[in-house]
C-alpha cells in the first residue's frame, strides 16, 4: 500500500463519499485515499420511516464498494490517531499515512456509557431507538397494548435533531389507527426549551403535540433507565419545577435553585443516545473544547491546520447534524481545497449553516424545516414546482419527497457527486 496521498478523507459515509465524488468530477486524475473500515453504508434518513413500518430497511443498506468512488483507492482500515504536524494519520494496523490534505468525514458515534443504565436497557430490549435499530422500534410498537410512552433525547448533539420527535408522531398515528389513543399516555421529554428551534415550525409542531395529545417536557434531561423498575429518571431544569430553594439552617449562604430529580415510569421507551465524536477524533489536538473538529463555520477549514478540513457530523458547526447540511457543505471545502492545491487562500465562505430536518407528523404528512445558522426559515424556492405554497404546515407531498424523492436524489445523484 502507497504511504503517501495527495487527498486523505477519513470516512466513507454521505460526506466523505460526496466530497470524493466531486473532487473526480473537477478533476479526475487527483490522488484521493478515502479511508473506512465499514462494508456497508446506510441510509440513515429513512430509519425513521423503518421504525414506524413505512419503509423497507434493506432499501436502507447498500455495499460500500459499489458506492466508493471510480478512481479513489479504499482503504478497509480504522484510523487511531493524527500527526497533524507531521500531515499523517496512523491506521488501526500500525501503518503511518501521510498526506498533502485531510478531509475529516467521519461522523460521530453512539456514548450509550453517558446515561446510566442505558447500555443495559438496550442490551435487555427494554429500551429502542431508531439510531440503534429501527426494525427493533418497529416491534416494540407493534407490541405495545398501553400505558406509559416516553420518548426522549439526550443534552449531546444528535444526528437529526428532529428525529426523537418523528418516530413518537408516527408511533402516535399509528396507536390512534389501532384505536389504542385512549390507552396510552405519551411523554415527550427534552433537555430543550422549545419543540423546535425555527418559531414558524415550532408552531406548527405544538398544533400536532395538541392533536395527539402529547404531555410535552421541555428542561428534561435523562440520566438514569432502571431496567427492572422499567423507570427513567430525568434531571429537569424547568423553572416551573424548580420554584423551591434549599435553605442551609442559619448559614449565611443564598438559598440555592433545588435540583429536580422526577421519575417517570414506561411501558414503552424510545431514546436518542447521546453522540459524540469518535474517540480518535476527542482525544486529538484537532478538537474545540466540546470534543468536536474545530472548524472554521462558514469555509470548514481547520482553525489551526490549513491543509485540514472537516464537514458532516464530527465538524463544530452549530446546525443541525444532517445529510441535508452536508449537501451544502461540499461544494464550499471542494473549493476551498482546490485553491489551496493551486497555491490560493481558502475564501469561500459561503456556507451559512444550511440544514433541513424533515418533521414527518404521522403516515402520509411532513413538515420540511430549512434553516440556517440564526434559525431563520429558509425553504427550497423548488418546493414550488410541487405545489407545496408552505413547506412549514403539514402536506401529503412532502411525505412523497421524503420517502420517494429523497432517497432516489441520495443513491443517484448526490453520492455521485451531482450537486443537487
Amino acid at each position: 500500500m502507497d504511504t503517501h496521498y495527495k487527498i486523505i478523507i477519513i470516512g466513507a459515509g454521505t460526506a466523505g463519499i460526496m466530497t470524493a465524488a466531486q473532487l473526480l468530477k473537477k478533476d479526475k486524475n487527483l490522488e484521493i485515499a478515502i479511508i473506512d473500515p465499514a462494508k456497508k453504508h446506510y441510509y440513515q434518513p429513512a430509519w425513521t420511516l423503518v421504525g414506524a413500518g413505512a419503509y423497507d430497511f434493506d432499501k436502507t443498506v447498500r455495499p460500500m464498494k459499489d458506492l466508493i468512488p471510480e478512481g479513489c483507492t479504499w482503504i478497509k482500515q480504522a484510523v487511531i490517531s493524527f500527526s497533524p504536524q507531521k500531515n499523517s494519520i496512523q491506521l488501526d494496523n500500525g501503518e503511518v499515512l501521510e498526506y498533502d490534505f485531510l478531509i475529516v468525514a467521519c461522523g460521530l458515534v453512539n456514548d450509550l456509557s453517558l446515561i446510566e443504565g442505558l447500555q443495559e436497557a438496550v442490551d435487555r430490549g427494554v429500551v429502542c431507538s431508531n439510531y440503534i435499530d429501527p426494525k427493533y422500534t418497529w416491534e416494540c410498537i407493534q407490541n405495545f397494548k398501553g400505558g406509559n410512552a416516553v420518548f426522549t433525547q439526550p443534552t449531546t448533539p444528535i444526528k437529526c435533531g428532529g428525529a426523537p420527535q418523528k418516530i413518537m408522531y408516527l408511533a402516535c398515528d399509528y396507536f390512534k389507527r389501532n384505536n389504542l389513543s385512549d390507552q396510552v399516555n405519551v411523554t415527550f421529554a427534552t433537555p430543550g426549551s422549545v419543540i423546535f428551534g425555527v418559531k414558524v415550525i415550532a408552531d406548527t409542531l405544538m398544533q400536532v403535540i395538541k392533536r395527539y395529545n402529547i404531555n410535552f417536557k421541555p428542561f428534561y434531561a435523562p440520566i438514569k433507565i432502571d431496567s427492572d423498575k422499567k423507570t427513567i429518571t430525568f434531571k429537569s431544569s424547568d423553572p416551573k419545577d424548580n420554584e423551591c430553594v434549599i435553605n442551609k439552617g442559619d448559614s449565611d449562604e443564598v438559598p440555592q435553585a433545588m435540583e429536580q430529580f422526577i421519575e417517570m415510569p414506561f411501558d414503552l421507551l424510545h431514546l436518542a443516545p447521546p453522540q459524540t465524536a469518535p474517540k480518535f477524533v476527542k482525544d486529538s489536538e484537532l478538537v474545540n473544547d466540546a470534543g468536536w473538529l474545530d472548524v472554521d463555520i462558514n469555509s470548514m477549514q481547520h482553525k489551526r491546520f490549513a491543509n485540514i478540513f472537516g464537514l458532516g457530523d464530527v465538524a463544530a458547526l452549530p446546525t443541525a447534524k444532517t445529510g441535508a447540511a452536508i449537501r451544502k457543505q461540499v461544494p464550499v471545502v471542494v473549493d476551498n481545497l482546490l485553491k489551496l492545491m493551486q497555491q490560493q487562500a481558502a475564501d469561500n465562505k459561503t456556507y451559512e449553516g444550511y440544514s433541513s430536518c424533515p418533521l414527518v407528523t404521522g403516515y402520509g404528512k411532513m413538515v420540511l424545516a430549512e434553516f440556517n445558522y440564526k434559525n431563520e426559515f429558509t425553504p427550497d424556492p423548488k418546493l414550488k414546482q410541487m405545489l407545496i405554497k408552505d413547506s412549514s404546515k403539514e402536506h401529503w407531498r412532502l411525505w412523497l419527497l421524503k420517502k420517494y424523492i429523497l432517497p432516489h436524489l441520495y443513491w443517484n445523484k448526490m453520492l455521485k457527486g451531482e450537486e443537487v
